[in-house]
């Protein structure tokens, strides 16, 4: 059994993204053509953008699956050359932030969506008659600045919340897949947590050619044409942020036959690229097991979650500290408000009052909201992980001993 699959952040907002229309059609083109069992997509937000998709590839991927969620869409689906028999999207708690419109990550209602496969008699010779495949698709939060990252425990619980989310639902699965763009680099916390606490094994890293890939970034690469030009002068060769990770089963005996990006530079006849991100595809060889071996990952699994921890005490003591702020202005702005009102102002200036205090009450209620109810709200959704971690460290630490 030979399992083809391929990852990509397709970049289709509305307005904001250059020449959406023609790299989707593009897009939907490549993936029409067959050679892939299974392609996940990310930052597909518009429906008429799926249904182009779905439609251009249903002679090649006949089912398919859009995970609904949010203001816009989750912006991840699945398309499959074989049978989705049940799907599911489980949603984060925390996810950015309401008034961060520039970032937008909130309104996406991001999170992991799942689509569980079953393929019968697909190989007389391994004796199976129903084969298990969960497909996992997943867009973390974008890490908009490296040098100070506020979106940083938001993204460790992410990935903490995927990890046990594909912990506990893949018991039954003979090939556990997770792709899409995680918007973490290697060797980042969010990178070492789905990897130690889901036992996953990265498609780059399992590579056994003699020439392992030239080309690794998959991200803001210097080929492709919406680099910012001043980090294509630089020489930047990109970051390693969609990946392909998979582990098999007691089973089921996986072996990485491929792993590349798949996508020329260039969308044919075009100067653009197909997307700012590059495909990844990897293609898998399943064979017969005795029994896979896991890899004893449990102290790094502790490690990784002391270290996550830790940042959700930080996370949580910021939180108190803002919340503080966001009171005192509220207060601020109510006194201002209130001494505003005996004013009055001269003829034909009582329009600019009218707007003042409009807008003074438009603050304030955004600065009591954000103190009071949001403030709850993402303290929970942190205290929530951090509680949870704290409960699989003990577990790691107890079969340790």
């Amino acid at each position: 059994m030979v399992l083809k699959i391929l990852t990509l952040n397709c970049w289709g907002l509305l307005v904001v993204a250059k020449h959406r229309a023609q790299r989707i059609r593009a897009i939907g083109e490549v993936i029409a053509a067959g050679e892939y069992d299974v392609v996940c997509l990310q930052e597909v937000w518009l429906e008429r953008d799926f249904a182009l998709l779905k439609e251009k590839a249903k002679g090649s991927l006949p089912y398919s699956h859009y995970f609904y969620s949010g203001v816009t869409g989750s912006g991840v689906c699945v398309l499959s050359k074989h049978q989705i028999q049940d799907v599911f999207f489980h949603q984060w708690p925390v996810n950015g932030y309401i008034h961060k419109i520039q970032h937008g990550d909130w309104f996406g209602g991001k999170g992991v969506g799942l689509c569980s496969l079953k393929i019968n008699n697909f190989n007389c010779s391994l004796k199976i008659n129903n084969f298990n495949i969960n497909v996992y698709s997943a867009h973390l939060h974008a890490e908009y600045n490296r040098a100070s990252d506020e979106y940083q425990a938001h993204r460790v619980l992410q990935a903490f919340d995927t990890a046990q989310f594909i912990q506990l639902t893949s018991g039954s699965s003979d090939l556990v897949i997770l792709a899409g763009d995680l918007n973490t680099e290697p060797g980042d916390l969010a990178y070492r947590i789905i990897m130690n606490v889901a036992r996953f094994k990265d498609s780059y890293l399992e590579v056994k050619d003699e020439n392992p890939p030239a080309r690794f970034g998959t991200n803001e690469t210097s080929e492709n044409s919406y680099t910012p030009k001043c980090l294509v002068k630089k020489g930047f060769v990109g970051k390693r942020i969609d990946y392909i990770m998979y582990h098999g089963s007691e089973s089921i005996n996986v072996i990485l036959k491929n792993y590349r990006l798949p996508l020329p530079n260039r969308v044919p006849n075009c100067n653009f690229s197909y997307s700012d991100h590059e495909g990844v595809a990897a293609e898998f060889e399943l064979e017969k097991s005795n029994g896979e071996k896991f890899e004893d990952k449990n102290a790094d699994s502790a490690a990784v979650l002391k270290e996550s921890i830790q940042i959700c005490n930080d996370a949580l003591s910021n939180l108190k500290t803002t919340a503080i702020i966001y009171w005192f202005i509220t207060a601020f702005l109510f006194l201002l408000l209130v001494s505003s009102i005996p004013f009055d102002a001269p003829f034909g200036y009582r329009y600019v009052i009218h707007i003042v205090r409009g807008l003074l009450t438009l603050f304030l209620t955004f600065t009591l909201i954000m103190g009071s109810l949001w403030h709850k709200i993402e303290s929970h959704g942190i205290l929530s992980g951090r509680l949870a971690m704290e409960a699989t460290l003990k577990k790691y630490e107890s079969i340790s001993k």
